[in-house]
């Protein structure tokens, strides 16, 4: 046997299954080892979706922080919960594709001297008052 075929089939031992059942246990033991749990990661997505059509969408280095807030406001247990680790982030952008980022074109510039200029008045006048 060639050391390729000997890789391949030491690969394919005995005491690794590869049923069905095999596959839905390990991906059990995935939800488990989440720093969220479904529901809530949920509800951050959905969060950090209203935030984007409002046009405030929130960048990914501030994504750990809220799931921090949100795992030690609901927590269950005394015990302090650690932040999510480094890249959990990234891989929270792989589970819901539907929060990648859409290019936002800039405001055209007439167009935003036409609608901004009566506001700005406004609001100094508004702080003057004050």
């Amino acid at each position: 046997i060639d050391p390729a075929s000997q890789v391949l089939a030491e690969a394919l031992r005995a005491d690794k299954q590869l049923s069905y059942r095999a596959l839905a246990d390990r991906s059990k033991k995935t939800q488990r080892q989440q720093y969220l749990t479904v529901e809530k990661e949920k509800a951050l997505a959905e969060f950090l979706l209203l935030m984007s059509r409002l046009g405030r969408p929130v960048r990914v280095k501030h994504i750990p922080s809220l799931a921090f807030s949100l795992a030690n406001r609901r927590s269950a247990t005394n015990k302090p919960i650690k932040p999510p680790y480094e890249k959990w982030a990234c891989a929270f952008k792989r589970r819901h594709p539907e929060l990648n980022a859409k290019r936002v074109k800039a405001i055209d510039w007439k167009r935003h001297e036409n609608n901004v200029y009566d506001k700005i008045i406004e609001w100094f006048e508004v702080v003057d008052n004050l």
